[in-house]
Parts: C-alpha cells; structure tokens; sequence
C-alpha cells in the first residue's frame, strides 16, 4: 500500500499528514519546509483529502470533532489504550494526566500517560493538546508550548476566563 503525504498551512504553521487508502497516519507539525522535499505520490488518497477539509474546518471554527478513517499502525496496546481517550475530552475543555490514569484504572501510570500522549501521531485530531498537568500547568506537547497554549486558547469558550 502507497504512503502518500500532503501538507496544509494553519495558523500554527504546517502540518504534514500521511495516509493511504486505508487511513490517515499521521499528522505532524514541520517547523520548516524541509519536509516539502519528501517524494509524494502523484494521488492523494482520500483520507488526505478529507483530513485537509476537516482541519481547514477546525481552524475555521466550523467543526470541533473529527470523524476520520484511522490507519494508524504504531503504538503499544497501553498507547492506543490512552489515544483512544484523548478524544473524550471535548472541544474546549482539559483533563489532566492523572484524569486519564484513573480512567484506565491505573493512578501510578500518569508518567506513562504523559509518555503516551508525548507519542500520539495525529496532532489536533486526537487532542494531545488538551491534556495538562494536575495542577493546571501546561507541560509537554510535540508541537511545542507556544502551539498548545495556542490551541487551548483557540478551543477556549468566549465565556470561560483565560486558561493562563
């Protein structure tokens, strides 16, 4: 099965994403266009297309769950256990590491968890970003603070005060 990649441009720079006709891979943020230069496929499955038009969508402020076909293929069980998660926590909300550890039932995996979330493959769509420290503090995203604080600020309700 042929890997194809496209990119889109957001408000928090590009993203790369990779599927095929099974799925969508992955989505990655680049922090520079050194990625541009990756051969892609001349077809762009699907699955790409529909998640370009689903996150101009996000950005838009038009949608603010995702209901794509994952073809994800990495990830231990306890992995996809807490990927499988991230989408609960709803549009404009947070939970902590320690919320998502009692979830699977385990209060000593909260390192765990935070490694888990550090490996999610798909930025924005399962929603690593919302996830933060016990005590409301912003700690680790792939994507870097800045875009998580910039995300979480995006998501946030009008009526709900600043987050940081």
């Amino acid at each position: 099965m042929t890997i194809a990649t496209s990119y889109l441009t957001t408000p928090i720079g590009l993203l790369e994403l990779r599927g095929s006709d099974a799925g969508l891979e992955a989505v990655r943020f680049l922090d520079d266009s050194a990625g541009l230069n990756e051969t892609r496929t001349s077809a762009v499955p699907n699955c790409l297309q529909e998640a370009q038009r689903q996150l101009r969508a996000y950005f838009d402020r038009e949608l603010r769950d995702f209901s794509l076909t994952y073809a994800v293929g990495q990830g231990t069980s306890f992995q996809r256990r807490v990927w499988e998660l991230l989408p609960t926590v709803g549009f404009g909300r947070t939970a902590s590491y320690l919320d998502l550890a009692r979830q699977l039932d385990n209060v000593g995996a909260v390192r765990a968890v935070g490694a888990a979330n550090g490996q999610n493959p798909l930025a924005i769509v399962w929603p690593c970003h919302r996830i933060i420290g016990a005590s409301g503090q912003l700690t680790g995203y792939a994507g870097g603070l800045p875009r998580k604080k910039w995300l979480l600020e995006f998501e946030r309700p009008a009526f709900q005060q600043s987050l940081f």
